[in-house]
C-alpha cells in the first residue's frame, strides 16, 4: 500500500462521551513492531447493565430492538421492562450474584432479555455455541458449574430438548426448578422458550411473571454493587488440547470493546445495526447488542439464523445503515437472487471479521452494497474481542490489505520465535495487553498461564506484521488452528475425538483452502491393523457429537503420515499433498 500518510499531529477525537473516533498518531517507534492504542478518551467503568439503563433514559421511546422473523420490535424503554420482569424472576429462583446461567439457543428475543437480565443481577452469563451437541454441552455445563439453564426447544436438526434429556433423564420426573442430575450435577434450574411445557422445566415466559414487588425493590441495590471488574460473561472457546475453554470475561472488558468498535464506525442513536451474526459470539453479543446499548443504535436481528436472503429484506425493509458479517455471509449476500432487486442504498458501514477478507469481496460491498465505510476488525475472544480495525476514513487499500490500527487502550507486539520485539515488517507472534484482556480461563489456571505470561501480554496465536504506519496484517497462525466460515476449528479437538472410533490408530486434521468457507476440515487416517472404513463412515461418527463445522468435508486414508525425526507430525506436507490433489488454490485474502 503506498500514497497514504498520516497527519501525526491529529489525536483520536470523540464527539460526547461515547463519540466517532478518529484516526490518531498510531505509528510505531523505533523500528520496533509495538504500538499502542490512544488513551484520550477513558476507559469506562460502567457495567452492562448501567451502560444499558443510561441509553434508555436518553433514547427511551427508540427502537432498542427488531426481530424480523419473530415480529418483534421493542423500544429501549420497553428493553428496560422486560430486562427487569426476566431479573426479578431469575431472582426469585434462588438465583444469586456469581451463579452461572447458560443460554443454548439461536438469535431470538429471549436471548437479548437474558443477557441483560443476567448482567442487571451480576449472573455469568455463560454462551453455549448453538451448534453444540451432546458431549460438548455436558462439558460445559459442567465445566463452569452451571446452575440454570436457558434453551431454544430447537434449532435446525438440533433438538435442544432430547439433547438435555439425553444428559438428564431425571428431568422427567422432577419438579421444575429441582433437577437433581447424575451427570450434570450442578444444573437445578432449566427454563425452555416457547409456550410448550416440558416436564421439570420452567417456560420462559412464566419466569419472567413470577418476581414480586420484593423482589423488584431489590434490583437497583443489587446492580449499584456490581464492580465493573467483576466477571460478566464466560464464552467458550476451542482449545489445542481437546477440550474447550471457558475465555471470562468482565463488564469493563467488553463495554470498553464495545465502545470502541462501534466508535470507530461512528454509530449514533441514528444508525440502524443488521446483526445476523450469532449472538453466542463476541461478534453477536459484544460488538453487536452490547455495541447498539452503547450508542443508542437499533439492534435488527433477520432470524434465528444466518439466511442471505431475509438478511437482505431486513437490511431494506428496516432501512439499516450498518451491517456484520462474516466474509462467507457478504458473499452469500452479494450471490442472492434478490440482491439486485433490493434498495441497500441506507447502509454506510458495518464490519466484516471472523475470517480472512478475499479483496475482491471487500470491494463488491463497498460499490455494490453501499458499505462505503465499512471496516475490519480483528481480534479474538479472550481479548473481548477485538484489537485491530480499520478506520472509516481509511483508503480502501488499506481497508483490504490489513486489518486496520490498533484500538483505544490497547498495546500489541509482534514477537519472534527467540521471544524479542520483532522490527517493523518482520513476521511473528502477536502479542495483546491492555485493558480487554481476559480475566483468564475458568477453573484452569494451567492454560491460563499457557496464554497469558506474567508480564501480561496475552499471547494469540496469529503471526502477524505491522508496518510503519502502524496498519497490521495477519498473515498465519502459529499453531494449527483453522477458520471454516468463520467458526475457529482446533484440530486437536477433532483429533482426540476421532481418536475415539474403534478402527483409528492414528489421525492428523488440518485446514485446506475453500472458495466458499476460506478453508474446510481434512482428516488424514491411519487406521488399525485388519479394519476398513469409509469416509462417510468416519464423517457419520462425528455427527450429533460435535459441531457440523468441525466435521471434516475430507476424509483420506494412509498407511503412514509423515512425521518429523523427532516424532511430530508434518502437516504442512499433509496441506500441500490435499490440495495438489484436489486441485485447490490458495485464496488471495486481506
Amino acid at each position: 500500500m503506498t500514497g497514504f500518510s498520516i497527519d501525526l499531529s491529529k489525536p483520536i477525537t470523540a464527539l460526547g462521551d461515547e463519540g466517532r473516533m478518529a484516526p490518531a498518531d498510531l505509528a510505531p517507534r523505533d523500528g520496533k513492531a509495538y504500538v499502542v492504542g490512544d488513551k484520550s478518551i477513558p476507559l469506562s467503568r460502567r457495567t452492562v447493565w448501567d451502560t444499558l439503563k443510561r441509553t434508555a433514559d436518553k433514547f427511551g421511546a427508540r427502537d432498542a430492538a427488531v426481530f424480523v422473523e419473530h415480529g418483534v420490535r421493542w423500544s429501549w424503554s420497553d428493553l428496560i421492562a422486560k430486562c427487569d420482569d426476566l431479573a426479578a424472576g431469575l431472582l426469585a429462583l434462588g438465583l444469586q450474584k456469581g451463579d452461572r446461567i447458560g443460554i443454548w439457543s439461536p438469535n431470538r428475543p429471549e436471548w437479548l432479555l437474558t443477557q441483560f437480565a443476567t448482567a442487571r443481577l451480576g449472573l455469568i452469563l455463560v454462551n453455549i455455541n448453538p451448534a453444540y451437541r451432546v458431549s460438548e454441552l455436558e462439558f460445559a455445563l459442567n465445566k463452569v458449574g452451571c446452575k440454570a439453564l436457558v434453551l431454544a426447544s430447537r434449532f435446525k436438526t438440533s433438538d435442544y430438548i432430547a439433547q438435555l434429556r439425553s444428559l438428564a433423564p431425571e428431568i422427567d420426573e422432577c419438579e421444575p426448578g429441582r433437577l437433581d442430575s447424575s451427570r450434570l450435577p450442578r444444573l437445578r434450574i432449566v427454563i425452555r422458550m416457547g409456550a410448550e411445557k416440558t416436564k421439570g422445566m420452567l417456560n420462559f415466559d412464566e419466569v419472567m411473571g413470577v418476581g414480586g414487588p420484593a423482589h423488584r425493590l431489590r434490583l437497583d441495590d443489587l446492580s449499584r454493587q456490581l464492580d465493573p471488574d467483576e466477571p460478566i460473561n464466560i464464552q467458550f472457546t476451542s482449545g489445542t488440547t481437546g477440550s474447550p475453554k471457558g475465555a471470562t470475561l468482565t463488564h469493563a472488558n467488553i463495554v470498553n470493546n464495545a465502545r470502541f468498535v462501534t466508535g470507530t464506525m461512528a454509530l449514533t442513536e441514528n444508525d440502524r445495526l443488521c446483526i445476523p451474526v450469532p449472538l453466542y459470539h463476541c461478534f453477536g453479543m459484544v460488538m453487536g447488542t452490547l455495541g447498539c446499548a452503547t450508542k443508542g443504535t437499533a439492534m435488527v436481528f433477520p432470524g434465528e439464523g444466518f439466511e442471505a436472503g431475509s438478511a437482505l429484506h431486513a437490511i431494506a425493509r428496516e432501512r439499516c445503515t450498518a451491517v456484520y458479517g462474516v466474509p462467507t455471509m457478504f458473499v452469500a449476500m452479494l450471490d442472492h437472487k434478490d440482491f439486485s432487486g433490493l434498495d441497500l442504498s441506507s447502509l454506510r458501514t458495518g464490519v466484516m471479521a471472523g475470517a480472512p477478507c478475499p479483496i475482491e469481496v471487500m470491494k463488491k460491498v463497498v460499490s455494490l452494497m453501499h458499505a462505503r465505510e465499512i471496516t475490519i476488525c480483528y481480534g479474538m475472544t479472550e481479548t473481548s474481542p477485538v484489537s485491530f480495525q480499520s478506520h472509516i476514513d481509511d483508503p480502501i487499500e488499506k481497508r483490504v490489505s490489513t486489518v486496520g490500527r490498533v484500538h483505544p487502550h490497547v498495546e500489541v507486539k509482534i514477537i519472534t520465535a527467540e521471544g524479542r520485539t520483532a522490527q517493523i515488517g518482520e513476521p511473528g507472534e502477536l502479542c495483546t495487553r491492555g485493558y480487554s484482556v481476559m480475566r483468564g480461563y475458568w477453573d484452569d489456571d494451567a492454560r491460563t498461564r499457557e496464554a497469558i505470561d506474567p508480564g501480561g501480554w496475552m499471547h494469540t496465536g496469529d503471526l502477524g506484521v505491522i508496518d510503519a504506519e502502524g496498519y497490521c496484517n495477519v498473515v498465519g497462525r502459529v499453531k494449527d488452528m483453522l477458520i471454516r466460515g468463520g467458526e475457529n476449528v482446533y484440530p486437536r479437538e477433532v483429533e482426540e475425538f476421532l481418536f475415539r472410533h474403534p478402527k483409528v490408530k492414528e489421525v492428523q486434521v488440518f485446514g485446506v483452502p475453500d472458495e466458499k468457507y476460506g478453508e474446510e476440515v481434512c482428516a488424514w487416517v491411519v487406521l488399525k491393523p485388519g479394519h476398513d472404513a469409509t469416509e462417510d463412515e468416519i464423517r457419520d461418527f462425528c455427527k450429533g457429537q460435535i459441531a457440523h463445522y468441525k466435521v471434516p468435508r475430507y476424509v483420506r486414508f494412509k498407511d503412514a503420515l509423515p512425521m518429523t525425526v523427532t516424532g511430530k507430525p508434518q502437516k504442512f506436507i499433509m496441506r500441500d499433498e490435499m490440495i495438489r490433489d484436489l486441485g485447490l488454490k490458495q485464496q488471495r485474502t486481506a
